[in-house]
């Protein structure tokens, strides 16, 4: 993301009824970090998710990422979905343990020398367990194995209160802050009312 000048004026701008606005962070690694433990605990693999259907993708997109708001996937054409699935620049693995899923990685290839981190995410199930820092150093592995000279990911104020900092202990140096506002999508049926308890509903 290129930066800009400020284009949100100082001071509280207000969110429209029925949308939510976050705080996003993006951040960086320029060379590969160190990895002091690589490789999966017993009982986990990484699979290339190479044939995920739309529908099956999309569940476990929305298993993982209810709590988070996660919502692009959920609201993006069929037709747009199917393209990046099938798309050979984007790879897409599912951590598996005890042959359950335990989280979801992709890797975005598509950009010249760089690669995003674009979606890493555990089953709710796996948090707390050290699965994340297991599938951040399979990640890492990944993405650097390839030709780059950058790895890049967002986290926002949706997300776990913990991602930031994880992201930054990973070896990735925030550079740059935007904000984001969009519909609320609890509010127009992508997810249920329940999911991301910790960002309000405003309707109206």
């Amino acid at each position: 993301m290129s930066k800009s000048p400020l284009s949100v004026p100082q001071g509280y701008s207000f969110v429209p009824p029925r949308h939510v606005a976050n705080v996003a962070t993006f951040l960086e690694m320029r060379s590969k970090p160190e990895i002091s433990s690589p490789g999966l605990a017993k009982g986990m693999t990484l699979e290339r998710w190479q044939e995920a259907d739309l529908a099956t993708y999309r569940a476990l997109f929305k298993t993982i990422g209810e709590n988070w708001l996660w919502y692009s996937r959920l609201v993006i054409p069929d037709d747009a979905l199917l393209r990046i699935l099938r798309d050979p620049r984007i790879e897409i693995y599912r951590l598996l343990e005890d042959g359950m899923v335990a989280g979801l990685l992709e890797l975005d290839f598509s950009e010249k020398d760089e690669c995003e981190l674009a979606f890493f995410g555990l089953m709710p199930q796996a948090i707390g367990r050290g699965a994340g820092r297991i599938l951040m150093n399979e990640a890492l592995h990944l993405a650097w194995a390839k030709p780059i000279n950058r790895l890049w990911v967002h986290t926002c104020t949706f997300d776990h209160p913990l991602a930031l900092a994880f992201y930054r202990r990973s070896g990735f140096v925030p550079y740059q802050i935007a904000v984001e506002i969009h519909p609320d999508p609890r509010l127009t049926g992508h997810m249920p009312r329940t999911a991301a308890p910790h960002v309000p509903i405003i309707e109206s």
